[in-house]
């Protein structure tokens, strides 16, 4: 069901709210009116936020963080007694996945136990994160079984890390939970975001969230797959991938092959596959897909260059284009794999100040071979002379054939 949702202002307190989910929440809702207190356990994020700067890249974040500053509508702390003073609690905390990609629910059980003596009765607890199906009512039952009168609602986060606040305003917010008042009051908080709410049973948010992902990350397997059959015969996908959607709606969000990374789509599918008792063919085959692509650009590589005896390069470590988040990046996959396959590994990123990491120009020059790891912008016009560069991405428009 969709609604438009008239705005109402509250205190709320964004609990984890330093990182790449809550703060640009908490900045936007802010913005809104709201009255909002990041409670966070990070006291070096919290300075640097303090000082008016964003601890990662988000576009449009900075200017935005120094007025909602100065307005006073905005404050940070590590005092969980200040969740008590809050109408509101936006919880960021996923439920992770274990070695064996099964869900942890301790990680949210352990939460709970250390903030619960400061929840009160009335408050309304919104889960923004990624969660297992089923989660929300177990969080709903942990309340009701403590005795506390707490809503919990879900309202699953659905933007693209690095363009937030642009989407908020764009794309319309997913409400669920257990009490009609408190599902009307989240519609609210959010109806200032996007008007345009869709109203959704818990389960059934749960797995939108879920599908999404999932949906995604097959999506980028099947570019993945086909990319690796072309390449093997010799035979520029970047040929087909254009035959096949220029002009053709059928094929239009056909995606192109890169690393299919970062800290959602893989945990999410697994999740998934997990919820479902393991019975996911082609979540499992995604993975399999897309995270075997570093070991396919090493095979290929093997066949290229004498490999032992070469200088690798990585060039982007992220796990995307144009962002410093470098979570789940396949490019420390594939580092992992060449530090036993190649005399040595060099690694750069613009965005990423790591030990041993370099500049571009020296990345080249050292190097015999270059992987473009992530296509950042700034990297659009180097010059590679006659070294070999793996071009997956097709990012410099000489097809992505690995030869």
């Amino acid at each position: 069901m969709r609604t438009r949702e008239t705005q109402r202002l509250y205190r709320i307190n964004v609990i984890g709210g330093c990182g790449h989910v809550g703060l640009p929440l908490a900045l936007a809702l802010a913005d809104k009116g709201h009255q909002i207190c990041v409670h966070d356990i990070d006291e070096r994020a919290i300075a640097t936020i303090r000082s008016g700067k964003m601890p990662f890249r988000e576009a449009n974040a900075e200017p935005l963080l120094k007025r909602v500053l100065g307005d006073r509508r905005f404050d940070m702390t590590t005092d969980p007694a200040s969740i008590a003073q809050c109408e509101i609690a936006i919880l960021i905390i996923g439920t992770p996945v274990d070695e064996h990609l099964n869900p942890k629910f301790r990680v949210i059980q352990s939460t709970l136990d250390s903030l619960f003596p400061h929840f009160r009765d009335g408050q309304i607890l919104i889960l923004r994160s990624t969660v297992f199906p089923g989660i929300t009512e177990k969080v709903q039952s942990y309340f009701d079984d403590h005795g506390k009168k707490v809503s919990v609602c879900f309202c699953p986060e659905r933007i693209a890390e690095g363009d937030a606040l642009h989407e908020y305003a764009t794309l319309p917010q997913i409400v669920s939970g257990f009490s009609p008042a408190a599902t009307a009051t989240a519609a609210s908080v959010f109806a200032g975001l996007n008007a345009e709410i869709i109203h959704l049973a818990p389960l059934e948010a749960e797995l939108t969230k879920l599908f999404t992902n999932a949906y995604r990350y097959i999506k980028f397997s099947i570019a993945n797959q086909f990319y690796q059959i072309a390449n093997d015969y010799g035979i520029d996908f970047y040929k087909i991938h254009h035959a096949m959607t220029h002009d053709y709606p059928r094929a239009k969000d056909f995606p192109t092959p890169g690393f299919a990374a970062g800290p959602c789509l893989f945990k999410d599918t697994m999740q998934l596959a997990a919820f479902n008792n393991g019975n996911f063919f082609l979540g499992h085959a995604a993975m399999l897909i897309n995270e075997g692509l570093p070991t396919y650009i090493v095979s290929k590589l093997k066949l290229l260059v004498p490999l032992r005896q070469a200088r690798v390069g990585i060039l982007g470590m992220a796990f995307k284009a144009n962002s410093d988040d470098k979570r789940e990046s396949l490019s420390y996959k594939l580092k992992k794999i060449l530090e036993i396959e190649a005399k040595q590994v060099i690694c750069s990123d613009v965005y990423i100040v790591e030990p041993g990491f370099v500049g571009p120009a020296e990345l080249i020059a050292r190097c015999d071979v270059i992987v473009l790891g992530v296509p950042h912008r700034e990297y659009v016009a180097l010059d590679f002379a006659d070294k070999h560069v793996v071009d997956v991405w097709n990012f410099y428009g000489r097809g992505g054939l690995i030869q």
